[in-house]
């Protein structure tokens, strides 16, 4: 009989713990801890266009993850200010229709076009420095899928290959040249 009490102390314990993990993981509680943590958005000031073609347009989210609660929606290619990025989501801001205001968009759902009009294409570099190796050359007006950015570079990719674009030789417009 003292055998079974003295492991009653550590079952409870264990139980407990046990019980308060599964809260957290109900509740998302865990999940929000580990977004909190991970989440230190890079600054970015670039601009881009929806390429989502849902009719009802890019979620814009409250947060970068398809947990955080829908604000709104922007229609294909429209224009929006990327003010930030993290992993696979970029805050933005100043959407030219749709959704006023800031929040979260997943980046695979946003794309660029390259400038270089009048010459042989444009640059891509290996990392946000024009003293970086040239990675490739992309045909002016190019469309190119956005993969983040860091200050006014963006990271992109074209036929597989990956890459960075200078502020210049980007265009967020959809449906003009930025020429």
């Amino acid at each position: 009989m003292t055998k079974k009490l003295k492991n009653a102390p550590s079952k409870l314990v264990i139980g407990l713990v046990f019980s308060c993990i599964s809260v957290m993981i109900n509740t998302g509680i865990a999940y929000q801890i580990a977004l909190a943590k991970s989440t230190n958005p890079q600054k970015c000031d670039i601009l881009a266009y929806v390429t989502d073609t849902d009719i009802q347009g890019l979620n814009v989210r409250n947060g970068a993850s398809t947990n955080n609660t829908i604000l709104g929606q922007i229609p294909i290619n429209e224009t929006v200010q990327v003010i930030g990025a993290t992993g696979d989501w970029v805050q933005i801001t100043n959407a030219s229709n749709g959704f006023q205001g800031t929040g979260w968009v997943f980046v695979p759902k946003l794309g660029l076009t390259t400038q270089g009009y009048g010459t042989n294409g444009v640059d891509l570099y290996a990392s946000n420095s024009q003293e970086s190796r040239k990675v490739r050359t992309i045909p002016a007006n190019t469309a190119v899928k956005l993969l983040g950015c860091q200050g006014d570079w963006a990271q992109v990719e074209y036929q597989g290959v990956k890459g960075w674009l200078t502020r210049e030789d980007q265009c967020g417009a959809a449906l003009t040249s930025c020429s």
